[in-house]
């Protein structure tokens, strides 16, 4: 059934391409488009974890080299995308390492992180008018199947991608990937996924307003739907109002969950967001609802425990270390937002928030558990000379669990520093 919707979606993109033709047209061929970009990242994240919970941190030095070749001319254009991964320990042990959270370094089986690892990809790529399908390596940045490049080195997927743009202001996708390799792999190593499949689209229906729906199919793990409805009202004086909703129901295959939750598959989470822009400031209160037979489950890798889909499938409000995803949890937020530039120097940003969530099932027999995260970021990036585009991110989080959710999740104050420096080669 699932092979038959992705199907009908395909052909609905193909007709839709033979219907409006544009983008292939102006191809200017497979060298003339091509580009290649070095990012160099320096990443370190530490977790002091509370409550006699083992310390966990890493530091490490990355290279990056991703090349996107142009279409080649004609009715049918093809192309290649490829990429190249290096990265060095700089500072992580046995001791320290291992945490999922973390995963710079895939330990061996005596429990040490490498001392480097390498990794390289590559797709085949085609195009008939503003319609792309790739076959490859990729990494996939949809709300139910998003690879996290969070940590030193990013997760990718292997499989086939179907992008369509035929009509102005909608983008379909379709897509089946049968390979996960992990951010901390060395080669290929693969996280056991079987396959997923994904397809859906957003719409700009005005300048205004968005909206999307994407749903994915996690072979013998779990179904996942999204929607996000998106408003921004403009408002006199440099001001604007956005509300943003973003929605998931996610429902565990019997099998899987009958081996990893006693039988408990269902759930429903949503955040709503209002953000109010006034000039260099924004002011954001947002409130989250995790409903059903578990929380909201994402990401990992199978053969770990995890789920495969990608360690960023969260696109909700209140995610930040904790994502306040737990079993019947509610939150609320609060954030500030200030644009440094003219104040102090140009490329300079600051973001603050804080999150309280309670009414935490975690499956013991005590009251409903509470947590809260006081969350802030410093952005700096070069806006000109040779070090443009330089990227510097401080970032620094407390969170604080009741013993009424200690089995949801760990507390303690993380620290990351990220360091990244694209180099355009061409």
């Amino acid at each position: 059934m699932r092979q038959y919707r992705l199907g009908l979606l395909a052909l609905g993109i193909i007709s839709a391409g033979q219907a409006m033709a544009a983008g292939q047209v102006d191809s200017k061929g497979f060298v003339e488009d091509s580009s290649l970009v070095i990012n160099t990242r320096n990443a370190y994240i530490n977790r002091d974890y509370k409550n006699g919970n083992e310390d966990r941190g890493e530091w490490g030095q990355a290279f990056m080299g991703i090349f996107n070749s142009g279409f080649t001319q004609g009715t049918v254009g093809v192309g290649v995308d490829a990429f190249g991964f290096y990265a060095l320990n700089l500072d992580s042990d046995r001791s320290r390492s291992g945490a999922g959270g973390v995963d710079f370094f895939k330990r061996d089986s005596s429990g040490d992180p490498a001392e480097d690892l390498a990794r390289v990809g590559a797709a085949v790529k085609a195009r008939i008018s503003n319609t792309v399908i790739k076959y490859g390596d990729q990494m996939p940045q949809l709300p139910v199947l998003s690879y996290d490049n969070s940590r030193l080195l990013p997760e990718t997927y292997t499989g086939t991608m179907i992008t369509s743009n035929e009509i102005e202001g909608l983008e379909l996708v379709a897509g089946r990937f049968t390979q996960q390799v992990r951010k901390s792999a060395t080669g290929h190593d693969s996280g056991d996924l079987k396959s997923i499949n994904v397809y859906g689209g957003s719409y700009k229906f005005t300048d205004e307003f968005t909206a999307a729906f994407y749903a994915s199919d996690d072979e013998d793990v779990l179904k996942k739907q999204y929607v996000n409805l998106n408003y921004v009202f403009a408002l006199p004086q440099d001001q604007s109002l956005t509300l943003d909703f973003n929605g998931y129901k996610t429902k565990l295959d019997k099998d899987f969950a009958n081996d990893n939750f006693a039988g408990a598959r269902d759930n429903k989470i949503w955040s709503l967001a209002a953000t109010w822009a006034v000039g260099i400031h924004s002011f954001t209160l947002a409130h989250q609802r995790s409903t059903g037979e578990t929380g909201y489950n994402y990401g990992g890798f199978r053969n770990a425990g995890g789920f495969g889909d990608g360690g960023n499938t969260i696109y909700l409000a209140n995610s930040y270390w904790s994502d306040f995803n737990g079993k019947d949890e509610r939150s609320w937020q609060v954030a500030y937002g200030v644009d440094l530039s003219t104040l102090v120097t140009p490329g300079l940003s600051y973001k603050t928030a804080y999150v309280r969530g309670y009414n935490i099932d975690d499956g013991t027999d005590g009251g409903r558990g509470e947590e809260r995260e006081i969350f802030s970021q410093l952005t700096y990036v070069v806006q000109s000379g040779p070090a443009k585009d330089l990227s510097i991110r401080l970032r620094n989080s407390f969170l604080r669990v009741d013993n009424d959710a200690i089995n949801y999740n760990n507390e303690g104050n993380e620290t990351r520093i990220f360091v990244d420096y694209p180099i355009n080669v061409f």
